[in-house]
């Protein structure tokens, strides 16, 4: 094989190696942080059961657990994959090796033998004096010292080739064995599955009986929460037309001093739904928006419980629920960080038990609602990750829930497609 060739097909297999490995660790990496994620949330379940106020609130952590199990199966199962193919491409380097061993020995065999046959220095001697020429002489001595260094040559080969074989064997059984206890914890957490759905169908049965309650509890949090979207509306309005005015005195004065172009008469006219960027907010927006997919969750641990939009009841699919943002249940005295620099535009109280932080960033405004405590005023430049507030927890249903939602001027965005996946 020319050596470009056989350097390129080493390349090749020794980057498809790393790839492999590198993959390996993500997939490790992602399985840590589900199982990190399962006891979170079988922290949350524990702290739900203690109130023993709301069945459907245990179901909903009950079905966000079994979700988690669901994605570690198959993280385990990937990573089952993954090893089962490095081990074939182990195996297939075995018997190569094999094949070249086995050639290597029997042709080192043969010249051993026929060295032993002319062994003596008298034949050697023999072999050289016995030439034609002085120059047949020469080629004689270099044959033979050629044959004697090839020989020797042959001899690293086989120890060189003997010693990779036995790395490959070795990985082989260390790969056999990871593979084994990947399996055993595969088949254990489909065994725990099985068991949290078993529970959770009993939980379904019991509340099948509070039907009627859970739909009328559920209608009246409805108009309550469309009661609270109205009012977020409204506040943002308020601060679009409030920095469209201030942008429209800006403007004056700027030509009164002189400073612009622009004709004294008649005033500019600005949307009560769109607001008039500066400079500065221009970049701030592109900057938001640039960030989309990448931004961090508003919590540091906790999961989506009530997703964007409308959506079917979970335990009654006849009743729609919508939500303007996403609900994240989190742990009790979790704190609420800003997911993007901005500056505070709103600190309120939309219920007695609910209050608000308003973050605009441009024509972007983030909102975090359910805070029992705010750590920030009206005004305050903020840094991402910043805490802005502790988020409350009820003393109803036991959870700490915060709802965030994300609007450009008043248009609500999901925040699903904004926040980085977890």
């Amino acid at each position: 094989m020319p050596k470009f060739l056989l350097s390129l097909v080493l390349v090749c297999a020794t980057t498809f190696v790393w790839a492999q490995d590198s993959q390996q660790e993500k997939l490790e990496q992602r399985k840590a942080q589900i199982q990190q994620e399962i006891r979170d949330n079988e922290k949350m379940l524990q702290s739900v059961r203690k109130k023993e106020k709301s069945a459907v609130n245990e179901y909903i952590i009950q079905a966000n657990k079994i979700k988690l199990k669901e994605k570690l199966i198959n993280t385990t199962a990937k990573q089952e994959k993954l090893i089962s193919n490095d081990m074939y491409i182990n195996q297939v380097q075995v018997n190569k090796l094999k094949k070249e061993l086995k050639v290597l020995k029997e042709d080192y065999a043969k010249m051993i033998l026929k060295s032993y046959k002319s062994r003596s220095e008298q034949s050697r001697a023999m072999f050289i004096l016995s030439s034609e020429s002085f120059l047949q002489a020469y080629k004689r001595a270099q044959y033979l010292k050629q044959y004697t260094a090839f020989r020797k040559n042959q001899g690293l080969e086989i120890q060189s080739k003997t010693a990779q074989l036995v790395d490959f064997n070795a990985k082989l059984d260390g790969q056999r064995q990871v593979k084994k206890k990947i399996i055993a914890e595969n088949q254990k957490e489909k065994v725990s599955l099985e068991a949290e759905k078993k529970e959770q169908q009993k939980l379904v049965n019991s509340l099948k009986k509070d039907k009627n309650k859970i739909i009328a509890d559920t209608k009246s949090k409805q108009q309550e929460s469309r009661r609270i979207d109205a009012k977020i509306k409204e506040l943002i309005r308020e601060q679009i037309r409030l920095a469209n005015q201030k942008a429209e005195e800006e403007r004056r004065k700027r030509i009164a001093e002189g400073k612009t172009t622009e004709s004294n008469d008649p005033p500019k006219t600005y949307s009560s739904d769109k607001i008039a960027l500066t400079p500065e907010g221009k970049i701030l927006a592109a900057d938001f928006k640039a960030n989309r997919g990448k931004l961090p969750w508003p919590v540091e641990k906790g999961f989506i419980s009530l997703g964007y939009g409308d959506q079917p009841h979970p335990l009654h699919p006849s009743l729609t629920v919508h939500n303007s943002g996403v609900e994240i249940t989190t742990e009790q005295g979790a704190t609420a960080r800003a997911v993007f620099d901005g500056v505070v535009s709103k600190v309120i109280a939309l219920s007695p038990v609910n209050r608000a932080v308003f973050i605009q960033h441009g024509d972007y405004f983030t909102v975090y609602q359910n805070l029992s405590q705010v750590f920030v005023e009206q005004g305050d430049k903020v840094k991402l990750k910043q805490s802005i507030g502790k988020v409350r927890t009820s003393g109803d249903t036991g959870k700490t829930v915060i709802k965030f939602l994300i609007l450009q001027n008043t248009s609500n965005n999901n925040p699903e497609g904004w926040l980085q996946d977890r």
